[in-house]
């Protein structure tokens, strides 16, 4: 089996939210004071996902920070009720600068819930245009599997949602990402907030600040960002770090700060661990036959939080 490294051990990361709204739609934090918050936090990406409203706050850019164009579009069930379901998709722009007014013009889909080849054809038709699209919070959305096995053409889907966890503990997706896997999608995952600061910061129930990728760039900047993103240099988060995973003498070898669990995921049911009690592992080594299909890792920690590392197909 060949070597392969997919996050560098040493190399800097970039912490970023790549779901997040505001009083563009319905936030409660203007764009100025979500960038003052996230950066105070450490976070040097945000990307701005407003509601139906393609938006690229570059005027929030400095030497530390970047804004990413994005947006969120929706696919309503209806009648629109609380059972009704719902697709929600993130897409990202690679290059916002570039026919900037006709994708504002454009950036609805105008199918019906249930137009699985419609939603499709906007979602390519949006990364001709130069978009990566992700596909959010299944569960709270209320889908199954047969909502969401026809997808086609996204770059990665959600595997945790900090809002839909503290909104009604909807937030966790891994399931539903390892069925797309098991399905023949090859796409990445993200943690994202999806926030929308509804109880203000610091409030138990507030949801900012709690699901983020780290991205493994070459260069701080969109293009160097976007790159990252494209080529799945980066792994998802609620706290604990994966500081560097790799392929090397037929062995998958994984390098964390201090977790109590780390599991190596794949194709089949088989899933391989290692444990201490308490936080007291920082690192792993997983033998591998060739017959894993995709891999992934897995790590938790002794408060429970998770960091997923993207599926990789061997």
């Amino acid at each position: 089996m060949k070597d392969c490294v997919f996050l560098k051990a040493g190399e800097r990361f970039y912490k970023a939210n790549l779901h997040c709204h505001t009083t563009e739609s319905d936030g409660n934090l203007t764009p100025e004071e979500t960038k003052k918050e996230y950066k105070n936090r450490g976070y040097s990406v945000v990307a701005f996902t407003d509601h139906c409203k393609y938006s690229w706050h570059r005027e929030l850019d400095d030497e530390e920070f970047l804004a990413l164009a994005a947006y969120e579009f929706q696919v309503d069930e209806q009648p629109w009720g609380n059972r009704a379901r719902t697709y929600h998709v993130n897409l990202y722009d690679c290059a916002p600068w570039d026919k900037t007014e006709e994708k504002q013009n454009t950036c609805l889909p105008g199918c019906i819930y249930g137009d699985v080849e419609g939603l499709n054809k906007f979602v390519e038709k949006m990364r001709l245009r130069g978009f990566l699209a992700c596909y959010n919070h299944p569960y709270w959305s209320l889908q199954t599997m047969e909502d969401y096995r026809g997808l086609e053409g996204f770059w990665a889907m959600e595997v945790y949602n900090y809002n839909c966890d503290q909104e009604g503990m909807y937030g966790s997706h891994a399931q539903a990402y390892d069925e797309m896997l098991r399905a023949g999608q090859k796409l990445f995952c993200v943690a994202a907030d999806d926030n929308h600061d509804c109880f203000s910061l610091g409030h138990p129930l507030n949801d900012s600040f709690g699901g983020f990728i780290m991205i493994q760039a070459e260069e701080f900047s969109y293009q160097g960002i976007i790159k990252a993103l494209k080529e799945g240099c980066f792994y998802s988060s609620m706290g604990p770090e994966i500081q560097a995973l790799e392929v090397k003498d037929g062995k998958i070898v994984v390098k964390t700060s201090p977790v109590s669990r780390i599991y190596l995921k794949q194709q089949g049911r088989e899933c391989r661990c290692a444990a201490a009690a308490g936080d007291k592992l920082e690192g792993a080594e997983f033998p591998l036959d060739g017959r894993e299909g995709y891999v992934r890792v897995e790590c938790r920690d002794a408060r429970g939080q998770y960091a997923w590392s993207n599926a990789y197909f061997l």
